[in-house]
């Protein structure tokens, strides 16, 4: 019988690799800091459960000029992390979109870049549960493909089919601006749909009939209460947090205040069985990140918590000119129009941006990319990378997150289902049988 791993020495980690060949999957110096570095109580956990970040951005050119872009080392930086999967996001607002089309080029095309890396770092896309748990069983890093905000539709309901075909398993519906034909009120822009769009529906449904995970992040209230009725599988909001939990960085929490959400509507979602996952925003330690999931779990229970962070494993790659989105609020820190940290408003109006030319971004990059042609300095801001979220931060993310929430009171059981397993579940609801 093996032990629980939260009551693991580091002699029982170091015989369990060795005798289950777990070790294999790491290179030796990854093997010698998780022996040496990490307390093996944390390892313990790490290996054993199926450690999904549900909001990862990795930055990819969007536009034919740029392809293909430079490669990502998206696989060490995994491995690094301790995290099994991401679901690997990316955005097609962070440009101005104001020609027919161009939202699906985009899209289109990211995939397209996507492709490349995936098979550069000899990962492939978990297409469902079956694929998790063979990746993890394997110790292979893999992906769930995403994309945040349906901009690429323009009001086809058919392309729902196409991003199916490409390996798309994961669509939120909304980001900060409105498609040309919306699907619903986003949650920092003023309400002028009623929430769900009879548009925003159709979508829904057919994700349910594909198979495909649906994302309500970036919806309003009205917004998420007529997507849970109409979805017949349990939804997720990837990145967010209670609009309790503020931190102490005054600035940020203004700013990030309109995208958290109540007690009522985490309720609302925990009661249609779905999972809501805390991002990293708005805790300056581990400690304060496990503290804020904890005050979620406090409200909605453990079985409907997740991980989903809102940082990049990978460089943030930011093209040339035209940033930030196209209408509506601010971008946020991890997001390519996302706000320079110390300034002095949320949408930047009294002042420009650190390396912008104006308020707004749209003649100008924004701080802390590595930026394409053009792209502006390569900078990068705190918090934005995901195994370099906190400052001194030693281990990999997941390492540091289940540490953090070992101190914080939870167990190991607990832990596995906050780490992905509540994701999982989900996950399994809207892809089986697909």
């Amino acid at each position: 019988m093996i032990k629980n791993p939260s009551n693991w020495s580091r002699r029982d980690f170091i015989a369990t690799i060795a005798g289950t060949g777990a070790a294999m999957m790491l290179s030796p110096l990854a093997g010698w800091a998780m022996v040496n570095e990490v307390d093996p109580r944390v390892a313990a956990i790490v290996a054993a459960t199926i450690g999904i970040d549900t909001h990862n951005h990795i930055d990819v050119p969007l536009t034919t000029a740029e392809m293909p872009g430079p490669d990502i080392d998206l696989a060490g930086e995994m491995t690094r992390s301790g995290l099994s999967a991401i679901c690997m996001t990316f955005a097609l607002d962070y440009q101005r979109l104001d020609q027919p089309e161009q939202a699906y080029e985009r899209f289109l095309n990211g995939l397209t870049v996507m492709d490349q890396q995936l098979a550069k770092n000899k990962i492939k896309r978990s297409l469902n549960m079956g694929n998790l748990r063979d990746a993890h069983q394997q110790h292979q890093p893999t992906v769930i493909q995403s994309v945040e905000g349906c901009h690429f539709l323009e009001g086809h309901l058919d392309r729902v089919e196409v991003a199916y075909q490409r390996g798309l398993r994961h669509l939120g519906l909304l980001h900060d601006s409105d498609a040309s034909v919306p699907l619903g009120d986003v949650y920092t822009n003023p309400a002028k749909l009623g929430g769900l769009t009879a548009f925003g529906a159709d979508v829904i449904k057919e994700c349910n009939r594909l198979g495909i995970l649906v994302d309500l992040a970036h919806a309003s209230n009205d917004t998420v209460a007529a997507a849970l009725k109409v979805s017949k599988q349990p939804a997720l909001i990837s990145h967010t947090g209670l609009d309790t939990q503020l931190g102490q960085n005054q600035f940020m929490a203004r700013m990030m205040k309109p995208r958290l959400i109540s007690k009522e509507t985490a309720k609302m979602v925990a009661d249609a069985g779905g999972v809501i996952g805390v991002w990293t925003h708005l805790a300056d330690s581990p400690l304060e990140y496990a503290q804020n999931i904890r005050a979620l779990v406090d409200v909605i229970g453990v079985d409907h918590v997740g991980i989903g962070t809102d940082t990049k494993l990978t460089p943030a790659y930011r093209a040339a000119g035209n940033f930030g989105p196209m209408q509506g609020g601010p971008g946020k820190p991890g997001d390519n129009g996302g706000p320079p940290p110390g300034g002095n408003n949320g949408d930047h109006r009294d002042g420009p941006p650190l390396g912008g030319n104006n308020g707004d971004r749209r003649d100008g990059p924004p701080p802390g990319g590595n930026g394409g042609p053009g792209g502006g300095p390569n900078r990068q801001r705190a918090g934005e990378r995901t195994n370099e979220t906190w400052p001194d931060q030693k281990v990999g993310f997941y390492y540091a997150v289940v540490d953090a929430l070992l101190q914080t009171g939870f167990n190991a059981d607990e832990i596995g289902k906050i780490g992905g397993g509540n994701f999982c579940r989900i996950f399994d609801a809207a892809t089986a049988g697909h």
